[in-house]
């Protein structure tokens, strides 16, 4: 039962090549006559993803992505607690708490965005473990959120230590990102905006070290359809109008909304997973509030 938490061939089109034509019977021979082909153009076939409910190019979605998330990023924070009624901090306070990292402990925060995960990450490490070694580096490919993650890490007691670094990267090829190099790979409410979100999951375990850990915290599908009811009246009714309201921002959180709903179910999720090589506990993942959110989890064994 879920967890409710009180307090978000190509393709060739080919002409005829050869056409068969028939000249009239003489009584010395018969004759063949070939007709030459005509030219033809080699045709790809687009390949499309959905944006929301449109479906787009493949080549397309990261810039309408990368709009959206430069558009919202200066009112992110703020939209969220707006959008969820604050309950993503308790999903995030749990998300650590499930991670329960160790001293030393390196992290690789993709989608760090704001630094949210991050920065509950290091607090987690200094006040159970009075740990000052762990590390995090947050990986963003919009760098407007990777800059207001900079700017909310300045006015923390992490501003001048060496325990946070910043990069713009793509979550589908992390190429500053040594193999088997972290210890723990996290990306919160990021990983439905990617493209391909299978090769995500497969850079995830290119760069964790043997007995790493992959954890994705993102919305998901509502196990109660009673609930589900109310939830989607409140995401496409009211979420879109905060949007207009708090960030005069409309179509953005249409398409957050609507991503959500084209994003796989936990079970599909899982699947994609274990795929990609990692072994998980159960059925890989743990519901909050009903389903609206879920933690996944796999370890590279």
């Amino acid at each position: 039962m879920s967890r409710l938490f009180l307090a978000p061939v190509r393709s060739l089109k080919l002409s005829p090549v050869l056409s068969l034509g028939r000249k009239a019977f003489s009584s010395a021979s018969v004759r063949l006559q070939t007709v030459e082909p005509k030219e033809t153009k080699e045709t790809k076939e687009t390949k499309t993803t959905h944006f929301g409910f449109r479906d787009v190019a493949e080549n397309e979605k990261e810039s309408l992505v990368h709009n959206v998330f430069a558009n919202v990023a200066g009112s992110y924070d703020i939209m969220n607690d707006a959008m969820s009624m604050g309950i993503h901090r308790i999903w995030k306070d749990e998300f650590i708490r499930n991670m329960a990292p160790g001293p030393g402990t390196k992290l690789l925060d993709v989608a760090g965005g704001t630094g949210d995960i991050a920065l509950r990450f290091l607090d987690f490490c200094k006040n159970i473990h009075r740990d000052s070694t762990a590390s995090v580096t947050m990986v963003d490919i919009n760098p407007h959120m990777l800059e207001e993650g900079k700017k909310r890490f300045q006015k923390t007691q992490y501003a001048h230590t060496n325990q946070a670094n910043f990069l713009v990267q793509n979550a589908e090829n992390l190429e500053a990102i040594p193999d088997a190099s972290v210890d723990v790979y996290t990306i919160a409410f990021g990983i439905r905006n990617c493209t391909h979100v299978d090769r995500v999951v497969k850079e995830a375990y290119r760069v964790l070290k043997p007995g790493g850990r992959f954890m994705c915290l993102e919305f998901s599908k509502v196990d109660n359809p009673v609930i589900g009811k109310f939830y989607d009246i409140y995401s496409f009714d009211i979420i879109p109008t905060l949007g207009q309201v708090i960030a005069n921002d409309r179509d953005s959180y249409q398409y957050l909304v609507e991503s959500i709903r084209q994003f796989y179910s936990q079970d599909e999720f899982a699947k994609i997973i274990r795929d990609a090589g990692f072994s998980t506990v159960g059925k890989g993942y743990e519901n909050l509030t009903f389903g609206v959110a879920a933690i996944h989890s796999g370890f590279k064994m």
